[in-house]
């Protein structure tokens, strides 16, 4: 796969990091969860659904599957209908079910602290592994949804088509140890200023830096 090089520097890099901490200090996962199972499993059910909406059906779930073999022995219809209210419930339902299954029966009952294993559960890609691992493991990870897919081809930190691209170039730009901490505050400036439709540009302070600013129109 081949990258483009980002027009920025690193010292811009840099500074594009400092100035999206000036806006979003409190950037960090939304997701409720109090282990890295939990963790697991809300990832997966963030799915094309908003943080919101897993953080409305997640307690009253791990209230009553609390650990990977509580969850492994649950009965799909209960599960589906604890999580009716998220987009593609029913596959969300089977996958969690079953990667509890593949956690008791592969791994004792713990979730994996490597990427390879990760993402040879049910339902866990490349951006679930890399939340899992960044949030519960500590490792530097890039995880690209849709909002860091598209603020940083927007910003221009990097022009790629697909968010694998994304991922690898995105790797390449960004200083190893702020790798955790950019892919969240890419993703809180995507959910308040950068939205898909309608970004507030004029709220924005990248707008001077930003290629795709409507004041550097």
């Amino acid at each position: 796969m081949s990258m483009k090089k980002t027009r920025f520097n690193i010292e811009k890099v840099n500074e594009i990091i400092e100035r999206l901490e000036t806006m979003h200090p409190d950037a960090a996962c939304a997701l409720e969860h109090k282990n890295v199972f939990q963790l697991l499993v809300a990832v997966v059910l963030s799915a094309q659904t908003t943080d919101v909406s897993v953080n409305k059906v997640s307690p009253a779930l791990f209230e009553s599957y609390p650990t990977p073999d509580k969850l492994a022995s649950a009965d799909i219809n209960d599960v589906e209908d604890r999580i009716r209210t998220i987009g593609l419930y029913k596959n969300k339902a089977r996958n969690i079910v079953k990667l509890s299954q593949e956690l008791v029966e592969r791994f004792d009952g713990n979730v994996p602290d490597n990427f390879d294993d990760l993402v040879s559960l049910p339902g866990v890609g490349r951006k679930t592994a890399n939340v899992v691992l960044a949030e519960a493991f500590g490792e530097e990870r890039i995880a690209v949804d849709t909002h860091v897919f598209r603020v940083a081809n927007r910003i221009g930190l990097t022009d790629e088509k697909d968010v694998n691209g994304t991922e690898e170039a995105l790797m390449k730009v960004l200083p190893l140890g702020k790798w955790t901490r950019t892919h969240h505050l890419l993703i809180f400036h995507g959910r308040r200023i950068c939205s898909a439709r309608k970004p507030k540009c004029e709220e924005c302070l990248l707008k001077d830096i930003c290629i795709s600013s409507t004041d550097n129109d």
